[in-house]
């Protein structure tokens, strides 16, 4: 009751506690989380230190505050980079994100570096796997311009095994939907598969996930078995690529 009365004012000195009760995300996190973005120029700083700070719906919550609106210039280049922490839920504000930080034009922007790279690959991946729960690649307007720009940024990228792994459930996912739904002509969406394909299978993108990945792992036991087989990974199908 008394965050509700704190969320109903502006008194920017509140801002402290109610932070600290925001940790408490799981049964505090949406009110905390309304109260911080009424306080001075949203609370942005406020909401991403809380953002930083807890897990699970108490992050959506907060994350979704910060992209209420527009995402502001202090939020934009945090969520770019660090809103994903790999759960599940990360489906709800994908899409979010994407909308209000504008990854379109940060990703075909001068400012691009590993880190929003990196995240726009979690980005992608979580949004091509999130029906039912948040903005799906299918609905996001501007996936064409950030797709072709994220499969570019990455051929000059150095092999990694998240990295590769990223890549290929994308192209996983565009080569498995039917082209129309995702805005593309069949050969318009072949040729962007190519793409994908050309960096995951050249040489060194192999060696490093031959080298990286464990085979004992039931993760990558359903990634050979599905992804990797669907797309005739190379770095999965050469008969001369078993791990010493």
């Amino acid at each position: 009751m008394g965050l509700a009365l704190l969320a109903a004012d502006w008194a920017e000195e509140d801002i402290p506690l109610i932070r600290t009760i925001g940790l408490l995300s799981n049964w505090f996190g949406p009110l905390a989380a309304d109260a911080l973005r009424r306080r001075h120029r949203g609370g942005q700083e406020a909401l991403m230190w809380l953002a930083q700070r807890v897990v699970g719906w108490g992050r959506v919550y907060v994350i979704e505050e910060l992209c209420r609106g527009s995402a502001s210039s202090k939020a934009r280049p945090w969520l770019l980079r660090h809103f994903c922490d790999g759960d599940f839920l990360n489906g709800y504000f994908a899409g979010q994100v994407a909308t209000s930080a504008h990854l379109h034009e940060a990703t075909t922007g001068p400012d691009v570096d590993d880190d929003l790279i990196d995240h726009t690959g979690r980005l992608l991946k979580t949004m091509a796997d999130c029906g039912g729960m948040g903005l799906t690649l299918e609905r996001y307007p501007l996936a064409r311009i950030v797709l072709d720009a994220y499969v570019g940024h990455l051929s000059r990228q150095t092999a990694t095994l998240n990295r590769y792994v990223d890549a290929a459930m994308i192209a996983d996912h565009l080569a498995q939907k039917p082209a129309e739904r995702l805005g593309y002509t069949p050969e318009q969406r072949d040729r962007l598969v190519r793409r994908y394909l050309a960096v995951l299978d050249r040489e060194d993108w192999c060696e490093t996930v031959r080298a990286a990945h464990d085979p004992d792992s039931d993760f990558f036991a359903w990634f050979a078995g599905n992804v990797a087989a669907r797309l005739r990974l190379r770095a999965f199908t050469d008969p001369n690529t078993e791990k010493s």
